[in-house]
């Protein structure tokens, strides 16, 4: 039997989001229009607050250990439109409108390979 903080986290509608160990949520980027999965990051509270304020997407880089917002340095944001919020409130699809690609590969997604066997092979648009 679920108790009362699981039943308001999953079927209430508090927003109350559940952060892992390391204080962070997962969070897919997806476009807008076409609901293509662009990137995948993690949030703090930090982040997850700076990008309800602003309405860009703001992230926290586990390898720098500090907060960034996608698009500070090249250019290419990602203005987010609508916040989607699992059932357990541990993950986030931040819908989105790219300036730009979304990779910093220069590709428009991060996820421009496919796993065929062994290898991986490029995605055509």
């Amino acid at each position: 039997m679920a108790n009362s903080d699981t039943l308001e986290r999953e079927q209430g509608r508090a927003f109350l989001p559940k952060f892992d160990a390391n204080g962070l949520l997962t969070a897919v980027a997806c476009h807008a229009d076409s609901r293509e999965v662009l990137m995948l990051a993690f949030m703090d509270d930090e982040a997850l607050t700076r990008t309800r304020e602003t309405g860009l997407a703001h992230f926290h880089s586990r390898s720098r250990g500090k907060l960034w917002c996608k698009g500070e340095t090249s250019g290419h944001f990602l203005r987010v439109e609508d916040i989607l919020v699992d059932c357990d409130q541990d993950a986030l699809v931040l819908m989105v409108r790219p300036e730009g690609p979304a990779c910093h590969t220069g590709a428009p997604s991060c996820f421009y390979r496919r796993l065929e066997g062994d290898v991986l092979v490029t995605v055509k648009d």
